[in-house]
């Protein structure tokens, strides 16, 4: 009875302090691309559970979480348990291991989330903590980490970033009036909660439609997250992009990447080019437009993990039938705009109600005058 009550404990507090690693980790989203996002807690079980350093994957990607940690700790690392959201890194690169340096730091014990599926990590960082003779715990808030560094996962082991699809639509799902206008369906709550989802994605994509539309500058403009502005990614396959538009302008301080046609006009290629506009050919399919899965590729070989997919309709469309939407942020205004107005989601060509996208609705909540909803898209056997 001592010993299961002990593990019980024991069991509750690596809970408790990586749930706070994890937190620590989504500090880091949409900023640490090449890299997971990854949050490391140093705890001194022999000074009553005090914890003596944090830390978290810094932007860019470098350093990584558990250096920053053993930085803070300082001497107070030797002898403490390490709370890592996601296996130690095993490889040189641009630092050293992870897992020699919480070796060398004189950690007694590491507890780690999920195993790295990097295959030069794959369980090798594991494994020099283990012949180090540290003790090793695997497995504590798995299904928590998972989430958290998904598009990492689908990026390793799938070759492309996660997506998420950002709506912001009337109550009858549609996105403009009958006459184009679309500023502001929703109000500044669900507004500001959209800046604060691209603070959280390593890029942001949307098609030429909405950029000749709108003239976005597809930032994010919440008071001190602007740093936080993603990759700004067009489609854009007949390269219809205007040198004057607010993404050209800012192209040299904030990368801008345009997805077009691979025969795409050389002259307007070469404008956009001189702005600081970065054109990437792709070849396109049989309805002149880029297939969803290359746009992903090339993200992928970016290091793009995490895009935020804000539309149009056509563009969302296609993700969808693709079947290469993973998650939702839907905002409803409590208005109405009729059919004649554009719809939030182009033609899918669905006939039968089993072949229709049916995601699984997650968390949902008032923002303002708005409604937010969550859905998670789950692969089809």
């Amino acid at each position: 009875m001592a010993q299961s009550a002990e593990s019980g404990a024991t069991d509750a507090a690596d809970r408790r302090h990586m749930t706070a690693a994890l937190a620590l980790a989504r500090r880091g989203l949409g900023a640490t691309w090449p890299n997971p996002a990854v949050g490391c807690v140093l705890v001194r079980p022999d000074l009553d559970g005090r914890v003596v350093g944090r830390g978290w994957t810094q932007p860019g990607g470098r350093p990584h979480a558990e250096v920053e940690a053993l930085r803070r700790a300082g001497s107070l690392a030797r002898g403490a348990t390490a709370y890592v959201s996601l296996e130690p890194c095993a490889h040189h690169g641009k630092t050293p291991p992870c897992a020699d340096a919480l070796a060398a730091a004189g950690v007694a014990r590491v507890v780690s989330a999920v195993e790295d599926p990097d295959p030069r990590v794959a369980g090798r960082g594991l494994a020099i903590l283990r012949q180090a003779g540290i003790a090793v715990t695997e497995g504590v808030c798995e299904t928590e980490a998972r989430e958290i560094n998904a598009g990492f996962f689908l990026r390793v082991l799938q070759g492309r970033p996660l997506v998420t699809l950002k709506v912001a639509a009337s109550l009858d799902g549609r996105i403009a009036t009958a006459g184009g206008q679309s500023r502001w369906i929703t109000g500044p709550d669900a507004r500001a909660w959209g800046h604060r989802l691209r603070a959280t994605h390593d890029a942001i994509l949307v098609g030429s439609g909405t950029v000749l539309a709108d003239d976005p500058s597809l930032s994010c403009r919440l008071p001190g997250l602007e740093a936080r502005s993603p990759l700004r990614v067009i489609a854009d396959a007949r390269l219809r992009l205007d040198v004057a538009s607010k993404l050209v302008k800012t192209a040299k301080k904030h990368p801008v990447v345009v997805f077009a046609a691979a025969d795409c006009d050389g002259e307007r290629r070469a404008a956009l080019e001189g702005a600081g506009v970065r054109i990437v050919p792709l070849p396109c399919g049989t309805d002149g437009r880029i297939p969803a899965a290359a746009m992903l590729r090339s993200l992928a070989e970016m290091g793009v993990t995490r895009v935020l997919l804000e539309g149009g309709a056509t563009l969302s469309a296609a993700f969808l039938a693709a079947g290469l939407v993973d998650r939702s942020a839907w905002f409803r205004a409590p208005l109405i705009l009729g059919g004649d107005a554009v719809a939030a989601i182009g033609a899918l060509g669905i006939e039968q109600l089993t072949a229709a996208p049916r995601p699984t609705p997650g968390s949902a909540r008032r923002a303002g005058a708005d409604f937010y909803e969550s859905f998670v898209f789950t692969e089809k056997d």
